[in-house]
């Protein structure tokens, strides 16, 4: 088996032994099989190849009752070597040739030297009578993540008198093994207006397996899918999570067999004869993210610094956003935007987002998508009133797009019915009065390409919100009568990247639905997704708990909305509707024009509060604390030197016990001393029942100290926060 060598010889050693960032991955490349994991979790240390000989062995079980020579399971699970469990790749050709027995041919191994460390091992392997040739790529970056994904390609002869059919792959899943120890299982849920709730249950025999269908990730996608030891929570317990980074149909999923063996996989879902490969063809799977650490705030803080750490990362301020949706709807007036605009600068507001209802018959969510073009009924001049007032109080001008949709009733669907995906004879079932764009269709991806860049050019756009609003149902196409949500997502991926280099400095939001787009690989195209289009402060509280399991807060849409949600009519204080919005990307999604005087001057505080720590937040590591009333929640950033820290405390309900004790401040320096003082605007007069000892003063403590006892919080009533800022 030949291997290239990496620096410190690692290749020449059929156990692979990367570390990165606390976390080690052994692999036993010996062969002929695929790889398997020997271990990935907390880092090792150095070892030398007899340390390694014996790990290896030592973590191989006694097998009964099952094969006389059984494979231990790999990266890409075999059900030709013994495994019972779900096989890494299921495809045939034409019913035969539906099991494979991959051989090894060749390993190459990058070994990263320290500090970052690292590295990664590509695997070609092959089965000779099946014609399948699979690369699988396994790395450990120097955050301390696992990044994985496999490639499948036909390598059936391509002369005339081959009369092999064509490979139909119907799955490709990579799957990561975790130890005993991982005896529960937590992942996301949810619904529009309701996503990224959590669910937890045990990890027993048999597969949690999650599906979405949707032709996006979801309301309801697994997120991260965690297995961990007994009772873990946010600051404690060994975890390990997988996330796959592709934004239409997916699968995670974790299996525990009864030979004892537990997993943790996924990848794309595939729709029946949606991936057929010709000879030469080849199929790339998404990358499979896993992370490691001991709680899941750790678990978290790998993927927060994988993405801080791209280069195309948005590093700038984050911008105030004001959004027009929810203070105007369809009722575009020139006079009330730009009124509207005038109380934004007022209050501090930099970008203004003029969302859905510009665009020619637009006049309710009926009519008009796919029909880029400025309604001139509603602005006779065109944007360029707005846009010039906009601009002309130093913010910077944004439009909504939903270019994937296309409503029937429309220019373009009356003059393109074949652009729109369907199946056979029949349109798929309306949603939202809307279908969906076949942007594998050269004519369709044209249209909303050059007009997107029209109007991107033409108003000097700084910024598109770029929504999604319905599922994939009945998602084929025309043209070849094949289902097409694989085709859809790479032709969307394929649209985005070239309107970006057509663009430079463009900034896209990934809006659908709210938060049914947000994955790893359409942030490898936007700047910040929108969380959910619930802006309801208690609802967003949980929204942004969780969606803080795989994004850092700078990515994530926050703002603040009217004294009465739209979508669940609960009424809150501006202080906890700001204060909940100031961990994310801060914003404002109010009809400021109705809102009084002292009510805009409140807001106007809280931007200001919001550009005094917006360094310390969108470069701040998420702190979550393990509160034990579960009425009271407790989460931070805390500056990568340790030098600073902001808190909130949030009474989400009414707590068992008054006053509810003291809180933990998680994540600080064991060994700074600190100053612990209310935070936010009018802190010193925040509308408390009553006030701990050391409010009107602050206090100092180190972080061993508050990590260890905390402060006592103050009572809090139901609905309702406080900021606490910690300096050293």
């Amino acid at each position: 088996m030949p291997t290239t060598p990496g620096r410190n010889d690692a290749a020449t050693r059929s156990l692979v032994h990367l570390r990165a960032s606390g976390v080690s991955l052994v692999l036993d490349t010996a062969g002929p099989a695929v790889p398997r994991v020997v271990h990935w979790g907390a880092d090792l240390g150095v070892l030398d190849d007899a340390q390694l000989r014996s790990l290896a062995r030592a973590n191989v079980p006694p097998w009964s009752n099952t094969m006389d020579d059984p494979a231990p399971v790999a990266l890409l699970p075999e059900a030709s070597t013994g495994w019972s469990g779900r096989p890494g790749l299921s495809a045939h050709r034409d019913g035969t040739h539906w099991s494979t027995r991959l051989v090894v041919d060749s390993v190459t191994v990058r070994a990263d030297d320290p500090p970052d460390g690292g590295g990664e091992v590509v695997v070609q392997a092959a089965d000779d009578v099946a014609h399948v040739g699979v690369t699988l790529t396994i790395a450990l970056t120097s955050q301390g993540l696992v990044r994985t994904r496999a490639a499948v390609t036909s390598t059936a002869p391509a002369a005339d008198d081959a009369r092999l059919p064509a490979l139909t792959l119907d799955d490709l899943v990579v799957a990561l093994p975790v130890p005993a120890e991982a005896t529960e299982l937590h992942d996301l849920a949810g619904r529009w207006s309701r996503e990224r709730a959590p669910q937890r249950r045990a990890f027993v025999v048999g597969e949690h397996l999650r599906d979405s269908r949707r032709g996006r990730t979801g309301p309801d996608a697994a997120t991260v899918l965690v297995a961990g030891a007994p009772g873990f929570g946010f600051r404690a317990g060994e975890v390990w999570g997988v996330h796959v980074a592709f934004s239409g149909n997916h699968r995670t999923y974790a299996e525990h067999v009864s030979t004892g063996e537990r997993l943790l996989g996924g990848g794309e879902l595939l729709l029946p004869g949606e991936v057929r490969l010709g000879p030469g063809e080849t199929y790339t799977g998404p990358w499979v993210y896993g992370s490691y650490g001991v709680g899941m705030d750790a678990l978290a803080g790998r993927l927060h610094r994988w993405l801080r750490d791209r280069p195309h990362h948005p590093t700038g301020p984050r911008r105030v956003v004001m959004n027009t949706w929810e203070a105007v709807y369809f009722d575009h007036d020139l006079a009330r935007l730009t009124e509207l605009a005038d109380r934004g600068a007022e209050v501090g507001v930099e970008r203004y987002v003029l969302d859905d209802g510009w665009f020619r018959g637009r006049r309710s969510d009926d009519a008009g998508l796919g029909d880029w073009t400025v309604d001139e009924t509603v602005w006779p001049r065109g944007l360029h009133p707005l846009v010039d007032h906009v601009r002309g109080l130093g913010m910077e001008f944004g439009l909504w797009f939903e270019p994937e949709m296309v409503n029937p009733d429309s220019d373009l669907a009356r003059e393109h019915p074949e652009w729109v995906m369907q199946t056979g004879d029949r349109m798929p079932p309306e949603a939202r009065h809307q279908q969906v764009l076949d942007l594998t269709h050269p004519g369709a991806y044209g249209h909303v390409r050059d007009q997107v860049l029209a109007l991107v050019r033409e108003y000097r756009l700084d910024y598109l919100k770029w929504d999604h609003n319905r599922d994939l149902v009945d998602a084929g196409s025309t043209r070849t009568g094949a289902a097409g949500v694989h085709g859809q997502t790479l032709a969307l991926y394929r649209l985005l990247d070239e309107i970006r280099a057509a663009a430079p400095g463009l900034e896209i939001e990934s809006c659908s639905s709210g938060g049914a787009r947000v994955d790893l690989e359409i942030l490898e195209r936007t700047d910040r997704v929108w969380a959910s289009d619930c802006i309801d402060a208690l609802e967003r509280q949980m929204i942004q708990r969780w969606t803080a399991q795989l994004l850092p807060p700078e990515l994530v849409g926050s703002h603040v909305g009217s004294p009465r949600s739209h979508t669940t009519g609960r009424a809150h204080t501006l202080a906890f509707r700001a204060g909940t919005a100031l961990f994310g990307h801060f914003g404002v999604e109010w009809d400021l024009t109705r809102a009084s005087e002292q009510e805009r001057a409140e807001l106007a505080a809280w931007v200001a509060t919001y550009k005094e720590h917006r360094a310390l937040l969108q470069r701040g590591t998420v702190v979550r604390g393990d509160h034990p009333d579960p009425a009271l929640w407790v989460h931070g950033v805390v500056a990568p030197e340790g030098d600073e820290a902001l808190f909130a405390l949030v009474a989400v309900d009414r707590s068992a016990t008054w006053p509810p004790g003291r809180v933990r401040l998680p994540g600080l320096d064991p060994d700074r001393v600190y100053r612990v003082a209310p935070a936010g605007p009018g802190a010193a007069l925040a509308d408390l029942p009553s006030r701990p000892e050391w409010w009107a003063h602050g206090c100092e403590a180190t972080g061993r100290v508050l990590g260890e006892v905390g402060v006592q919080a103050p009572p809090l009533l139901p609905e309702s926060l406080v900021l606490l800022h910690v300096t050293s």
